[in-house]
């Protein structure tokens, strides 16, 4: 397992690296379209950052009962049964890494290559290139990740807030397109199942709050900078998307943006013409690069925990401070995606796999707190918080479905095949103990 070396600085920017990503730049184009009002597209993104931070609360205190990496997948395994881990570990595996990693990387070129040289290079080059480049940087030593996971970071944050103040201050000397245009056009009425399948969208993008639980057993005090690293990071988040969509929704006109995935570079135009745009686009490429740079990082502690409890191949385990075979087969996988799928399929499927995901987890925490108690760790947000997350997401999946039940059948499929692939391979090898035996992680 990988030495104690991370500390908080370096846990934020990787949930600030996760969240801040593909999701934001391309979602409310065809949120827009779908829900067709700003002030219903602005509520969302709200909400969606409040159930996030419920989220991040609720994993928080998962967390501080047992501080180890691995994520959802390590969480059910202690706290419900082996199975449950590895559903979810195969759910991190495909949905929660590989599909998001392609996710970014396929958006990364759509915003980096102008369409005047789409012709020039070969499709998915450049999205190759970039996840080629992030395990490079992620599989040899630690602190050389670490170092330019949060060097991006910094400089994602800082172009980010130059963008939004140079759009403050251009509101302030004149109307924006889709002010005008919205303030004169009729309301529309919401529509919950469509509202729903926006915050399905949407949650994609706030799915990186829980990212710092991955690295937990690689950080010395973990029981207070994991937690703290999540709450941190997702407020944080949580302002900028709310500023960044409040731009891309009211700055264009609407027939310019609705159902356009490259919403941002198109709110930089409306702004200050085909100059910005460019800038925006170079702005995003950076933003997205980090994302993709976090789950390359983050991702493979899975599936080396995976490996060491015996429910993968011993191959994928820590050689020394990186999982550097498990962030190979991560990059790979997230490669051969890029050239098998387009962007608003992986959305749709990403936001509705990870949803249920992430709200099985949280229920877990009912059942580890019943058996086990909390002994003397306080747990802030307990109960509230798991059980707004809960009900709220389930709720949502369930609207979502009516609209579009691919999703559902979707993530479905994906729950079977870690079913025969534990059938076939990890029931046999699992070292685990069963939760009835197990004290709380120390």
């Amino acid at each position: 397992m990988g030495q104690k070396t991370i500390g908080l600085f370096t846990l934020i920017t990787l949930v600030v690296g996760n969240m801040l990503g593909a999701g934001v730049f391309t979602t409310s184009g065809f949120a827009l379209g779908d829900l067709g009002s700003p002030g219903w597209v602005m509520l969302a993104w709200f909400m969606g950052g409040l159930l996030a931070l419920c989220g991040a609360l609720s994993y928080g205190a998962l967390a501080r009962l047992m501080p180890q990496s691995g994520g959802e997948y390590f969480f059910l395994s202690r706290a419900v049964h082996p199975l449950a881990g590895f559903i979810a570990g195969w759910i991190s595996l495909w949905a929660g890494f590989t599909a998001a990693i392609a996710f970014a990387a396929i958006t990364f070129e759509a915003y980096l290559l102008p369409q005047s040289l789409a012709d020039a290079l070969p499709r998915n080059s450049l999205a190759t290139t970039a996840i080629v480049l992030a395990a490079l940087a992620h599989g040899l030593q630690l602190r050389y990740g670490a170092v330019f996971q949060n060097s991006a970071v910094v400089l994602k944050l800082a172009l980010i807030t130059g963008f939004i103040l140079f759009a403050l201050w251009s509101a302030s000397s004149g109307e924006w397109a889709g002010v005008e245009a919205w303030t004169g056009s009729e309301k529309t009425p919401l529509s919950l199942p469509a509202f729903a399948t926006a915050l399905m969208w949407i949650s994609f993008s706030y799915s990186g709050f829980n990212a710092s639980v991955y690295v937990a057993s690689e950080v010395a005090d973990a029981r207070q900078l994991v937690p703290k690293a999540m709450i941190y990071g997702t407020a944080a988040t949580t302002v900028v998307y709310l500023f960044l969509n409040a731009i891309f929704v009211f700055a264009p006109a609407p027939q310019d943006i609705i159902q356009q995935e490259d919403v941002a570079a198109l709110a930089a135009q409306a702004l200050a013409g085909e100059t910005l745009a460019a800038v925006m686009r170079g702005i995003i490429a950076i933003a997205l690069l980090t994302s993709i740079s976090a789950m390359v990082m983050v991702g493979p502690r899975v599936y080396a925990q995976m490996a060491a409890d015996g429910l993968m191949p011993a191959v994928l385990n820590f050689r020394g401070s990186v999982p550097t075979t498990a962030i190979i087969a991560q990059s790979l996988l997230a490669v051969i995606v890029v050239w098998m799928t387009d962007l608003r399929e992986l959305l749709s499927y990403l936001g509705f796999t990870l949803g249920l995901s992430t709200a099985v987890t949280v229920a877990s925490l009912f059942l580890l707190v019943r058996r086990q108690g909390t002994g003397n760790v306080r747990l802030p947000g307990y109960p509230w918080a798991p059980l707004v997350y809960i009900s709220c997401t389930l709720l949502f999946a369930t609207l979502a479905a009516t609209i579009n039940p691919r999703e559902m059948i979707a993530a479905l499929l994906t729950i079977a095949s870690a079913l025969v692939m534990y059938i076939l391979f990890g029931r046999r090898h699992q070292r685990i103990r069963p939760p009835a035996s197990q004290g709380i992680a120390g």
